[in-house]
C-alpha cells in the first residue's frame, strides 16, 4: 500500500487522482459506460506535445492541461498518448511514448512504456498499455477487422467537433480519416455520445466543484477586505489569483478577468494592468480547478467600498435578474428555451426603475442580449459541443450550469439631487446544480449582496 502511494505521488501531475475515492475505479467506469455505446472502434487522442516545454518558440515551462475528453476517460495528463475502445473485443487500449530517462531528469517522472517494469497499466487501471509507436499499426489492423465484418458499420469513431475546425481533435481526425480510407471505412465524431455522459456529473466531481466553489469564496473575501490597498487592475488580480491558487490543487479554471470602470464593458477584457478609480465599479471574472472542475464567478465591486445610488439601482436590477432566470432553472428545459428571460427582464426593468423611476436614460452597447446567460460547466469551463455549447441538450440532475446575467452601456440619472453619468459594465455570476426538484446554488456563499460587499470592504 505504501509502494503504491509513493507511486501515485511520483504521477501527481500526470495522472490526475483523489485520496477521497478510487480514481482508477471512477475511469475505468466511465470507459465501460462509454464503450457500451459504440458499434465501432473508437480512438480519443491526447494532446500531441506539452505546450510551452515542446515549442520551438517557447523557453519556459508551462504546466500540461490535456484534451478534456481524453482526460476525462483515462485520468492521463500527459502529452503524445492515445486511447482505442474495441467494443467487439470488449478491450481498452492505451499507447503511450517509450520511457526517457534523460526527458524525466529535466521536467520529472512520466509514464513511460517498457518492456519489462512498466508500472502504467498499475497506474491507470488500464491492463492493456503499449508504445505509441506501434499505435498506427494497430489502428490498421483494427479497421482491417472491422472493415471485413459484415454487419459492421463502414466507420470509426474519432473525438472532435464538426463546427470547430483548426484544434488538436479536428487535425488528428484528418489523419484518422486517411489512414482508415484504404480500408473502406470514415470517420464519425463520438462527441455526443461522450457529452452525454460527461455533462452529468459524478459524486466526486460534484464534490470538487463543491471544493473550487468553496476555494473561490474564501479567495474573494480575503480580497475585499484588502481592496483598499490595491492600486490597479494587476494588483487585484494577482492577489486574486494567489488567494485561489494557494487553496487549491490546482490552477485557475481561467485567466482572471479585472476590469476597471468602463473597462467592464470589454466582455472578456484581458488587459488588466490599468489605474483603479475612486468612485467607479471593477467587473470580476474568475475561478479555480480543483481535481477537473472549476469554479466560475463574477462579482462587480465598487472600488471605493461603496456604491453610489446610480451604481447600486443598475446593480440590484442585475442581481434581480438572475433571480428571475433561476425561476425557470430545472431538469426537462434546455438552456436554449429559457435563454431570453433575464434579458427581458432587464430591460423591462431598466424602463421602470431608471427611465421612469429617477427620470434616467440608458444607452446600451449592445442589442438587447449582449451574451449567454448560461453554459455548461465541467472538464472545461465553457462545457459541451464546441460551436453550440450544448445548448439545446435538456437539463438533467447532476448538471452544473452558470447563472450570470450582465449590463454594460452608458446609463444618467439624476437622484436625491445629485447628477451621475458613468458608463458601466457589471455582472454577476453564479453556478447552479440541477437537482429532481429543480437547482442548488452552490454559489450562494460567495457574497453578492449590496451591503454584503460594502460590509467586507
Amino acid at each position: 500500500m505504501q509502494k503504491q502511494k509513493k507511486m501515485v505521488q511520483a504521477y501527481s501531475q500526470v495522472f490526475i487522482s483523489s485520496k477521497k475515492y478510487d480514481s482508477k475505479a471512477i475511469y475505468a467506469k466511465r470507459r465501460r459506460d462509454f464503450l457500451r455505446k459504440l458499434d465501432s472502434f473508437c480512438v480519443l487522442a491526447g494532446m500531441t506535445v506539452n505546450p510551452g516545454c515542446e515549442e520551438a518558440f517557447v523557453q519556459t515551462w508551462t504546466k500540461m492541461v490535456q484534451e478534456p475528453a481524453f482526460l476525462y476517460l483515462t485520468g492521463v495528463n500527459q502529452a503524445g498518448c492515445y486511447l482505442v475502445l474495441d467494443p467487439v473485443a470488449k478491450k481498452e487500449t492505451l499507447f503511450i511514448p517509450e520511457k526517457d530517462p534523460f526527458k524525466e531528469f529535466w521536467v520529472g517522472k512520466r509514464l513511460g512504456f517498457l518492456k519489462k517494469g512498466c508500472d502504467a497499466a498499475e497506474i491507470t487501471g488500464i491492463r492493456d498499455v503499449r508504445p505509441v509507436s506501434e499505435f498506427w499499426d494497430f489502428v490498421d489492423s483494427l479497421a482491417k477487422k472491422y472493415a471485413g465484418m459484415g454487419k459492421a458499420p463502414k466507420y470509426a469513431y474519432a473525438f472532435y467537433f464538426e463546427k470547430f475546425k483548426g484544434d488538436h481533435n479536428m487535425k488528428f481526425k484528418v489523419k484518422f480519416a486517411q489512414r482508415i480510407a484504404k480500408f473502406g471505412l470514415g470517420v464519425r465524431s463520438c462527441s455526443k455520445m461522450h457529452f452525454a455522459d460527461r455533462l452529468v456529473l459524478g459524486a466526486e466531481r460534484i464534490g470538487e466543484a463543491r471544493t473550487a466553489q468553496r476555494i473561490t469564496g474564501d479567495a474573494f473575501c480575503a480580497m475585499l477586505s484588502r481592496m483598499k490597498e490595491f492600486r490597479n487592475e494587476r494588483e487585484v488580480a494577482l492577489f486574486l489569483n494567489y488567494e485561489m491558487q494557494r487553496r487549491s490543487d490546482g490552477d485557475l479554471a481561467f485567466p482572471t478577468i479585472c476590469a476597471g470602470g468602463e473597462n467592464a464593458c470589454c466582455l472578456h477584457y484581458v488587459k488588466n494592468d490599468e489605474p483603479l478609480r475612486g468612485g467607479s465599479l471593477v467587473l470580476l471574472d474568475f475561478g479555480v480547478r480543483f481535481g477537473t472542475l472549476h469554479s466560475d464567478i463574477s462579482r462587480t465591486i465598487p472600488v471605493s467600498g461603496k456604491f453610489s445610488p446610480l451604481q447600486a439601482l443598475l446593480y440590484q436590477i442585475v442581481l434581480d435578474a438572475g433571480r428571475e432566470y433561476q425561476k425557470y432553472v430545472r431538469p426537462g428545459v434546455s438552456l436554449k428555451e429559457i435563454g431570453q428571460v433575464p434579458w427581458d427582464f432587464i430591460m423591462a426593468e431598466l424602463e421602470s426603475r431608471l427611465v421612469h423611476g429617477v427620470k434616467g436614460t440608458h444607452k446600451l452597447i449592445y442589442d438587447r442580449r449582449p451574451h449567454g446567460v448560461s453554459h455548461f460547466i465541467g472538464e472545461q469551463i465553457h462545457e459541451g459541443e464546441a460551436g453550440t455549447r450544448s445548448l439545446d441538450t435538456v437539463l438533467e440532475p447532476g448538471m452544473l450550469i452558470s447563472c450570470e446575467p450582465g449590463l454594460y452601456g452608458e446609463f444618467e440619472a439624476t437622484i436625491g439631487g445629485k447628477r451621475y453619468r458613468e458608463k458601466i459594465g457589471i455582472r454577476i455570476e453564479d453556478d447552479l446544480l440541477i437537482t429532481r426538484a429543480g437547482f442548488e446554488n452552490i454559489s450562494r456563499n460567495i457574497p453578492k449582496e449590496i451591503a454584503d460587499i460594502e460590509k467586507l470592504m
